[in-house]
């Protein structure tokens, strides 16, 4: 969540203090000499890392070169000074996100009315001008000049020969490669804030959603945060025989209206009106009312978003877009590559094969939100009423769940002690909106666990959500305590996370103690996987699209980019979605909150189910929880190189598309 270090700070212009080639050639020779070192192959790419951060104002051609004289550090104590500033990072990083958690808590968790201080508090980023300082006083060229930069390129060209030592040596290089104003942090800390906001109190009320009919389906306290809730109220519904297709596409024709932004703005987050989503009229005590739609909002948070990384491009002259940021420093994969990987599964023959079983299952044909179908999952034959009273009994509020991961880590394999310590270190907390997980950045402090609990106890739903939760945390406290040293402390991208939080979430029903007997059990696994990376692939898509279309359009009204991501929405299913669904230009793919508050963060869920069908493969053969200790304490390796020394095969479409290949022909 700190990002200051990320995207180090520093008020003056972006232009470098030119240090010329001669300037650094000379400033090597001097420190060899000092040193007697006979490899400068590593000096210079250290000297010229600082020469390209190097401003005016640090100081003058000569202050530079005796600057990286006077602070080489010996390499006999490099290792020592490795590890001191390992001690002092993992300090400031730690406190600073303690700091975070507590700024917004209020705001975050059910602590009572939110007051118009705390959204204030909330938006506030206590670490944005450490980098700045660290330039200050030099410590950031300290840094650079001794532990260089290394490119993604680089990093995968050389890794498979580094040591654990040396992989730690270049993360702590990652840490200073460009100056960005401190101002600018605060801004996009005051941004982020305000979309995540938006969000969190984005819900629906479903009691008062009226039918075709006019009638009311859902339940009068019925209260689904969009997208989430709404998603999974339509996976929730395939097991309802009498009304559940009635009531999807009720929920389906909101999601429509809220992508174009035709939902009447007084009935989000209120149960003072009745609304027809589908012929958007509003009744207010029985008596038909006109109402505004809340026309752009929606897309304003985006453009908000997306000025605020527009500020940040000129700072980053190796990366000047977001975009290449987002996936070749943010997830170390290249955005064409990663496109080229999604089209390529979009556009597999198995997609048919796998429809027609749905198809076939459904007894009906499909309608567009089936790209949520839920019934390759055990659960999804289970009475959801079943289920709820289940967990509703089990979980009455998050202490009762925290009391119970130690006891939910010893059914999956973990040893006892390992399972006390993972426990011991995840706190549970009451969210107001769906949830998430929230790492520790120092050992000493613990990871969070939040989760949405009605006062009636936690309902499946929110149960699988808070198991898919836990596992994220359950990854983030072994990468932070296990791993080597603390500068490799992590994943190599939050789809490595994803992917463990979905090995949790396919078990949920195994912690409750129900296990799935079906014989088939192993293909409707790789099918389930199959289908929720062809509904994500897409979303991911339109993410990707809309952004490209942003810098190719930075002028843009919030309505011009409403209705620029309506018909990408509508070319990418006419493209992958309506060959097999029968109809054109549907926007459902569109909806996905992420847009607005976490920029292209959803192409993560798509690398998270191949890496975890990988995991599930390698699983087959391998003991479940010996190896989620042995995989996740790697660290922050590159995805390729992380790949193979967790399941020994690089990451790709192949092994799943195989898979599903044969459980489809297993199934028809």
């Amino acid at each position: 969540m700190i990002t200051a270090c990320q995207q180090p700070a520093q008020k003056e212009s972006p232009v470098a203090e030119a240090i010329s080639n001669e300037k650094i050639a000379e400033t090597v020779k001097l420190v060899a000499k000092k040193f007697q070192l006979s490899e400068t192959v590593l000096l210079e790419k250290g000297v010229r890392h600082t020469a390209s951060l190097w401003r005016s104002t640090d100081g003058t051609a000569e202050d530079f070169a005796k600057f990286c004289t006077d602070n080489f550090i010996d390499p006999a104590k490099k290792e020592t000074s490795f590890y001191r500033f390992s001690e002092y990072f993992e300090s400031l990083y730690g406190h600073f996100n303690k700091i975070t958690l507590d700024l917004q808590e209020n705001v975050q968790l059910m602590k009572g009315e939110v007051l118009d201080i705390d959204p204030l508090f909330a938006a506030y980023s206590p670490g944005a001008h450490l980098a700045s300082d660290f330039y200050d006083n030099k410590i950031a060229f300290v840094v650079a000049l001794n532990f260089p930069y290394y490119s993604t390129e680089e990093k995968n060209e050389s890794g498979a020969s580094w040591t654990q030592l040396e992989w730690g040596y270049s993360r702590l290089g990652d840490m200073f490669t460009s100056r960005v104003p401190a101002e600018l942090n605060l801004k996009a800390g005051q941004v982020s804030a305000t979309g995540e906001a938006y969000i969190a109190d984005y819900n629906i009320y479903m009691g008062n959603l009226l039918s075709k009919n006019g009638q009311k389906l859902f339940p009068a306290d019925m209260v689904l945060l969009s997208h989430w809730n709404l998603r999974d109220e339509i996976k929730a519904n395939y097991a309802n025989k009498e009304n559940g297709l009635e009531k999807q596409g009720m929920i389906y024709a909101v999601m429509q209206r809220i992508i174009d932004q035709s939902i009447p703005k007084d009935v989000i987050n209120s149960g003072k009106q009745d609304w027809n989503p589908e012929t958007n009229e509003v009744f207010v005590n029985g008596a038909k009312t006109e109402m505004p739609s809340e026309t752009d909002a929606r897309y304003q948070q985006i453009l908000d978003n997306f000025h605020v990384y527009q500020d940040y491009d000129k700072y980053n002259p190796a990366m000047p877009t977001a975009i290449q940021r987002s996936f070749s420093a943010g997830m170390q994969i290249p955005q064409p590559e990663v496109e080229k990987l999604f089209t390529e599964f979009l556009s597999s023959p198995q997609v048919a094969e796998v429809a027609a079983i749905i198809k076939t299952r459904l007894g009906r044909d499909l309608q567009p939100w089936d790209i949520w179908y839920d019934g390759f999952k055990a659960r999804s034959s289970m009475n959801e009423e079943n289920l709820n009273a289940i967990t509703q009994k089990k979980y009455p509020n998050p202490k009762a769940f925290e009391a119970d991961m130690e006891n939910m880590l010893l059914k999956l394999g973990f040893p006892k002690e390992k399972a006390e310590f993972i426990a011991s270190r995840i706190a549970v907390d009451p969210a107001r909106g769906s949830g998430h997980a929230w790492g520790a950045q120092m050992k000493s402090e613990k990871a969070h666990l939040r989760t949405r609990i009605p006062e009636n106890g936690m309902n499946y739903k929110g149960y699988n959500i808070a198991v898919h939760e836990f596992g994220h945390n359950v990854e983030q406290t072994i990468s932070l305590n296990d791993v080597p040293n603390y500068m490799i402390n992590g994943v190599p991208n939050t789809a490595f996370t994803e992917a463990l939080a979905f090995v949790f979430q396919e078990r949920d029903l195994f912690l409750l103690n129900m296990n799935n007997t079906d014989p088939q059990k192993e293909s409707l696994k790789t099918l389930d996987i199959f289908w929720s990376l062809y509904e994500i692939m897409g979303v991911s898509l339109v993410d990707m699209k809309m952004w490209q279309w942003l810098y190719a359009n930075p002028n843009a009204t919030a309505v011009e980019l409403r209705d620029a991501v309506v018909q990408i929405s509508k070319e990418v299913w006419n493209s992958y979605y309506a060959p097999v669904f029968g109809q054109n230009d549907q926007t459902i793919l569109g909806i996905y909150s992420h847009m607005i508050n976490s920029p292209m963060y959803l192409p993560n869920y798509a690398f998270g189910h191949l890496i975890h069908f990988q995991l599930e493969e390698h699983f087959k053969t391998h003991e479940l929880a010996p190896e989620v200790l042995r995989i996740f304490a790697l660290g922050q390796l590159t995805p390729n190189e992380w790949m193979k020394q967790a399941v020994g095969s690089p990451l790709s479409n192949e092994a799943i598309l195989k898979a599903a290949g044969e459980a489809a022909g297993q199934l028809k």
